[in-house]
């Protein structure tokens, strides 16, 4: 059975037989501390649009010219649903011991296919989160033709799991990262 790989470079442990790019963006030292702080900055920004959206829809006023008529809308339970989805999946994903992933640590040899079990559940929980969100958006706000201040409740939806699980995989790679203080031992 011929393999993909050369024999040299074929390792059994690998989930992935297809290794990611490696990006050299030359951010010297400070590679991992910038990736954490992007990570956090797309999490704040995440949370942040979903939460204009929920005030804005809490404060949601009539139109000036016809007082009787209520807001066709709110943001309820169900608009929360997907990004607290996308939230547990990304702290599901960045709790798991990124060794145990790649089987590098020689302990309990069930503990690699327990951890990719649970890095699929968070992927899952925030995949669900993701399809949740535009099913909102389709079902309740574009297909109900609202207006556009109304509609951007379920943009802001989407954005926000979007924007979590870019936060979850650039902290996945910048805590992937090797720091100055990290040695790397070959032999």
């Amino acid at each position: 059975m011929p393999m993909s790989l050369p024999r040299s470079d074929y390792d059994p442990r690998r989930v992935c037989l297809n290794p990611f790019p490696d990006l050299n963006l030359n951010l010297g030292k400070h590679r991992r501390t910038i990736g954490i702080y992007l990570a956090g900055a797309l999490f704040a920004l995440a949370n942040w649009t979903f939460l204009d959206a929920a005030i804005l829809s809490a404060h949601a006023h009539p139109p000036y010219d016809e007082p009787q008529i209520p807001p066709p809308v709110h943001v309820q339970f169900a608009d929360w649903v997907p990004g607290i989805c996308s939230l547990l999946g990304m702290v599901i994903i960045n709790l798991i011991d990124k060794d145990r992933i790649r089987g590098d640590d020689y302990g309990d040899s069930n503990a690699v296919w327990r951890a990719r079990l649970f890095l699929f559940i968070g992927f899952a929980f925030m995949a669900g989160g993701l399809a949740g969100s535009v099913s909102l958006l389709v079902l309740k706000y574009i297909m109900m033709d609202y207006p556009e201040q109304y509609t951007y409740y379920g943009y802001a939806n989407v954005s926000q799991n979007v924007a979590l699980m870019l936060s979850a995989v650039v902290l996945w790679i910048a805590q992937s990262a090797q720091t100055e203080y990290d040695y790397s031992l070959t032999l």
